[in-house]
């Protein structure tokens, strides 16, 4: 059985920081890009950041570029989303998500079922 299950959510004031995983089982690590998502309330989801299989290649939506970074350790099968220097606006729920296949292009077969960020300002 697939199963991603995120964590390191929670409440933090602006400007301060979190790291989120995702631990990745029931398929082949190596051979899946992951992205994390996320959904503010009342709003629709969007792509955060994403990490190939294939070469490590990483993306990031321009709203954080320059304050997170993704990662991913193979030996765990975990993804990593490092949040730095929170807004309020960054207030959502995270998912993450593996991709049908090794890059970042392909859409998304499973998703976690999600952890909140809450950002106070």
């Amino acid at each position: 059985e697939v199963q991603l299950v995120e964590s390191g959510g929670g409440l933090v004031q602006a400007g301060g920081s979190l790291r989120l995983s995702c631990a990745a089982s029931g398929f082949t690590f190596d051979e899946h890009a992951i992205g994390w998502f996320r959904q503010a309330p009342g709003k629709e989801r969007e792509g955060v950041s994403c990490i190939s299989s294939s070469d490590g290649s990483t993306y990031y939506a321009d709203s954080v570029k320059g304050r997170f970074t993704i990662s991913s350790d193979n030996a765990k099968n975990t993804v990593y989303l490092q949040m730095n220097s929170l807004k309020p606006e960054d207030t959502a729920v995270y998912y993450c998500a593996a991709s049908s296949g090794s890059y970042c292009r392909y859409g998304m077969d499973y998703w976690g079922k999600g952890t909140l960020v809450t950002v106070s300002s």
